[in-house]
């Protein structure tokens, strides 16, 4: 019976930590953009993937803000 349910789709990289970056623009947790996400369930398997290829490069637009002490002690 459960084979009925599965489907041949590539899944979604949501790891549900849902924070559109200020300067990137890009989703924290699973680093899409937002018209990627509002787009995703429509999107053919081919358009996915090549997303998904696309997401481990975009970590570095993420970069780490300092705050608090730490941020002052390297100033």
């Amino acid at each position: 019976m459960d084979d009925i349910w599965k489907r041949n789709e590539v899944e979604s990289p949501c790891v549900k930590i849902c924070v559109v970056h200020p300067e990137a623009k890009i989703c924290v947790g699973c680093r899409r953009t937002v018209e990627e996400i509002a787009r995703w369930s429509g999107m053919t398997s081919e358009e996915r993937r090549a997303i998904m290829a696309q997401l481990p490069g975009r970590a570095s637009l993420l970069a780490k803000r300092r705050g608090g002490r730490m941020g002052r002690q390297q100033e």
